[in-house]
């Protein structure tokens, strides 16, 4: 009797938080997944690092620990696509060892650099790359590291993402993908090549960074101590992929002009794709290349789940998240005037300001715990509404909102969301889009599918929520008020 094959597909992510591997079939069930977690470090105030060899470690026992629940004579692993978060930086040596930790996205410390730019030139420099002056840029943190005069820098022959340093050790390659590059800040977004203007300013030169290729960019050869590892061939097919923003649009199936994504994780973002490269001139959007000729456009928060953690330690809560949030239910809309602004993590857009604070506007005697709760889970999305109206002045208004990440699970915050937009919100099954889109890219790569689009019809089944359109007339004065609020309280950041 002849074994049946199944045909598999492993999305390999690489997180801030956590190393996830996820295998599906072709449809997009999930097969298994395993995490482990990573650790961060923070050993200055606005420092935020981590290391490299552990992230290694960590992805080589996801890896293995997936793998390992297969059945090697009835499954097929056809390819594995990474995704990796943006915006990560090591400093490298010519026999291709770390000179320094990895600077995460939420390092701080090129803040004033950001400052004296803004200041200066930021709009020519924005104006070439479509990524924001901030300090979660590598174009940033290189520039501190050059003003810092610090060795790693002066003895560094290359300077590369986590993603990169991971396919250099696995592959030998220096490669990395439109819109990882994109993320940096020293690429131009448009021409798909390094931006020589940012490239003076960081002290760097093109050589010291790797080959931009699409992210169908086909890995073979897999060290063969890490395939003996993990339990794969090292002919096993890695498909190079993007950055973990732009697969979970791919991975939820908004990947149409018009289709935005919202993801609200630990960190939040709202984007969608479109063709060419537009930039909003205002400087309050990125643009990055994910293709040749499609880029996706979105701004980021620094303050999604994190603003309701913290909180909930705040108070000393020692429920469940799911019971604290049933206390918000009993507070109606606006909290009895009480507005949350959610920048207590700095922020990105709109403002790209790491030194923005969070506030609480209109305390008065009669607010109680619950007023907070739900004044905090407003904010949070009032935040998200006003990056959505910078995304609009360049896409228009939004056809269809998907909507993903660990906030996703609360129907609370998820029908304020909804209310807050005015617009009907598709939540699927899963909240491993991000894998899901590394996956697809790979098959896409290995040319086992045709497109990008035909993922629409390999995506788990949506349930929508409906907003309340009179909840939505009523927080629209809350909005405005939110909106003055935060101009307002620019000049004190």
């Amino acid at each position: 009797m002849d074994v049946v094959l199944r045909e598999l597909v492993i999305g390999l992510d690489m997180g801030t938080t956590s190393v996830k591997v996820v295998i599906f079939d072709l449809k997009g069930k999930l097969i298994t997944q395993t995490e482990e977690l990573i650790t961060t470090s923070y050993p200055k105030s606005d420092w935020a690092e981590q290391n490299p060899n552990e992230i290694e470690k960590a992805c080589i026992l996801a890896m293995k620990n997936a793998i390992s629940e297969l059945n090697k004579s009835q499954d097929k692993v056809l390819a594995v696509g990474i995704s990796a978060a943006m915006h990560s930086l090591i400093c490298i040596d010519e026999e291709m060892d770390p000179l320094s930790p990895v600077m995460i996205w939420s390092d701080k410390r090129s803040s004033q650099i950001a400052e004296k730019l803004i200041a200066t030139n930021d709009e020519e420099i924005y104006s070439k790359t479509g990524t924001p002056i901030h300090p979660m840029t590598p174009f940033l943190k290189l520039i501190w590291l050059r003003e810092e005069n610090l060795k790693a820098y002066q003895n560094a022959s290359y300077f590369m993402s986590m993603k990169e340093y991971l396919v250099q050790k696995w592959f030998g390659k220096r490669m990395i993908d439109y819109s990882m590059a994109s993320a940096t800040g020293l690429f131009n977004a448009k021409e798909l090549k390094w931006e020589r203007s940012a490239l003076k300013l960081a002290g760097i030169k093109e050589e010291q960074l790797s080959e931009v290729v699409p992210p169908t960019e086909i890995l073979i050869g897999l060290t063969e101590s890490v395939a003996q590892e993990i339990g794969l061939s090292p002919d096993t097919p890695f498909v190079i992929g993007a950055a973990d923003g732009q697969l979970a649009n791919l991975g939820s199936g908004a990947i149409e002009p018009g289709e935005v994504n919202i993801s609200v994780g630990t960190s939040g973002a709202i984007r969608q794709f479109v063709k060419g490269a537009p930039i909003n001139h205002k400087m309050e959007t990125f643009t990055y290349a994910f293709t040749e000729d499609t880029s996706i456009i979105g701004g980021a928060t620094n303050n999604g789940g994190i603003a309701l953690e913290w909180f909930k330690d705040l108070i000393e809560y020692e429920g469940s998240y799911d019971d604290l949030l049933i206390l918000a239910n009993k507070i109606e809309i606006g909290a009895d005037g009480l507005i949350f602004i959610p920048y207590i993590n700095g922020e990105r857009a709109p403002l790209w300001n790491g030194r923005a604070k969070g506030n609480f506007y209109g305390l008065s005697i009669n607010h109680k715990k619950e007023h907070l709760i739900r004044a905090v889970l407003e904010g949070i999305a009032l935040n998200l509404y006003h990056i959505s109206q910078s995304l609009e002045e360049i896409a228009g208004p939004p056809k269809k909102i998907t909507v993903n990440g660990g906030l996703s699970k609360s129907e609370t915050w998820v029908q304020i969301m909804a209310d807050i937009l005015g617009k009907k919100i598709y939540l699927s099954d899963t909240h491993h889009n991000a894998a899901w889109g590394a996956a697809w890219t790979a098959l896409v790569g290995i040319r086992k599918v045709q497109s990008f689009a035909e993922i629409k019809s390999n995506l788990p089944d949506e349930r929508v929520i409906e907003p309340n359109m009179e909840n939505h007339k009523a927080y629209i004065p809350v909005f405005e008020k939110y909106e003055r609020l935060v101009e307002t309280l620019k000049a004190f950041f």
